[in-house]
């Protein structure tokens, strides 16, 4: 019989991409900590370094994968996982393609999946905000407008936070993103449309994440913002979520279940 007052045992974590810096970032969020413990890492096929082990070798060592990596990259390793099973999986990478996401959604249906745009605390109370707002204020009275900003290597755009801001608002409004999404403007647009969910952009230098959601009336203007200072932030969220997913349950979840904020 288990002692009461024993511990649980640390959830075992492999790392993907442990060279990239996220993989860097969740591996010194790792350290000190009683409740994970990181048992693997490893990198894409052809790059060395010490210590680091091949995917399978990962995925038979790890209650949970923390994945930064590629959509293509994230891809094949949920179907790999899926058809091991055991293993659950935090993913973090951003800007799929329908056709990958519907992939891992369908890997979801054997192992747990966590995947998120963003793994902050903060970020995910925004979204809460965002959807309240966008439902108490009228499209007729209120145009919206996401901002987004990161730094120089960063490949896609609009990021996966500022795509979960518009879902969010989106929600609120009542109306599928996709059919109200502007992402850029450029030239003689023309007068806005209303209930229109815009995007801005802005690439540069090391920025961490800005991400600010303006709500633009006639007489007043309201303005919700996060700004993230480290990258630890998104490692810390992703080491909670790996302890949530491991053992868990098949099933496609993301950081608003794990933190416990839907319904």
């Amino acid at each position: 019989m288990t002692d009461a007052a024993t511990p649980p045992a640390p959830v075992k974590i492999a790392i993907a991409g442990a060279l990239g810096r996220m993989g860097r970032a969740v591996a010194a969020a790792a350290e000190g900590r009683d409740d994970v413990t990181v048992v693997a890492r490893y990198e894409r096929p052809g790059v060395d370094g010490e210590g680091l082990v091949s995917l399978d070798e990962a995925l038979s060592l790890a209650d949970a994968v923390v994945d930064f990596t590629t959509p293509e990259a994230s891809v094949a390793l949920a179907e790999k996982a899926a058809g091991r099973g055991g293993v659950a999986l935090v993913i973090g990478s951003t800007g799929f393609s329908p056709d990958q996401t519907r992939r891992i959604d369908e890997a979801a249906g054997r192992i747990a999946i966590v995947r998120a745009g963003n793994f902050s605390l903060g970020v995910n109370m925004l979204m809460g905000l965002v959807e309240q707002a966008a439902r108490a204020l009228d499209p007729r009275d209120f145009d919206i407008e996401i901002f987004e900003a990161h730094h120089r290597r960063k490949v896609d755009a609009p990021s996966g936070t500022a795509l979960m801001l518009g879902e969010a608002a989106a929600a609120g409004r009542g109306v599928v993103l996709a059919d109200v999404l502007q992402p850029a403007r450029h030239g003689l647009t023309g007068a806005r449309p209303e209930g229109e969910i815009g995007f801005s952009v802005l690439r540069g230098g090391g920025i961490v994440g800005e991400h600010s959601v303006t709500f633009a009336g006639e007489e007043e203007i309201l303005t919700l913002s996060h700004s993230a200072r480290d990258r630890s932030l998104f490692a810390r969220g992703a080491l909670v979520a790996a302890k949530w997913a491991g053992g868990k349950g098949a099933g496609a979840f993301d950081m608003q279940d794990v933190l416990g904020l839907k319904g």
